[in-house]
């Protein structure tokens, strides 16, 4: 007679889809702070040395780095919303396309208040360690945005 030792194949396919989960869960936390307009859960979602590439001018690493981007974005649109379209991701690798919505009520890139909507796309690479964003590389068509509010091309 032989015996036959069960094996689950369920199990690491489990484990794996668990943590990919996860990691989809600390990204799309990552976007809610800007569209529940709570810089706060920026400390849920990266480490404490997250780098954002391109830093912006006189910022340095980690979450504390961005909520004054994020307050200053939240006053010039404060109705602003990300909705994310597509999510491509593989371990400690998640890729994000969304579009950014918002009202132009305060001043944003020295351009002042025009009440005109924006929508902007919005391409994110993430890396991950140890459960949070370790690095995102982000582009925004921020020309858009600014011809949207009337601002581009400059006049001359």
């Amino acid at each position: 007679m032989v015996n036959v030792v069960a094996v689950d194949p369920i199990a690491p396919a489990s484990a794996a889809a668990s943590a990919a989960e996860a990691e989809r869960e600390v990204v799309l936390t990552f976007y809610r702070a800007f569209s529940e307009r709570r810089p706060e859960l920026i400390d849920e979602a990266v480490t404490q040395d997250w780098e954002d590439i391109p830093l912006p001018p006189g910022h340095g690493r980690g979450p504390e780095s961005v909520k004054p981007i994020l307050r200053a974005f939240f006053e010039a649109f404060p109705d602003v919303h990300i909705a994310v379209l597509d999510i491509l991701q593989e371990p400690g690798r998640v890729a994000v396309r969304s579009l950014l919505t918002g009202t132009h009520r305060g001043t944003f890139m020295g351009v002042a208040p025009t009440g005109k909507e924006i929508s902007v796309a919005c391409h994110d690479f993430h890396a991950l360690q140890n459960g949070r964003i370790a690095r995102t590389w982000h582009l925004e068509d921020w020309f858009t945005a600014l011809a949207q509010i009337g601002a581009w091309p400059p006049a001359r």
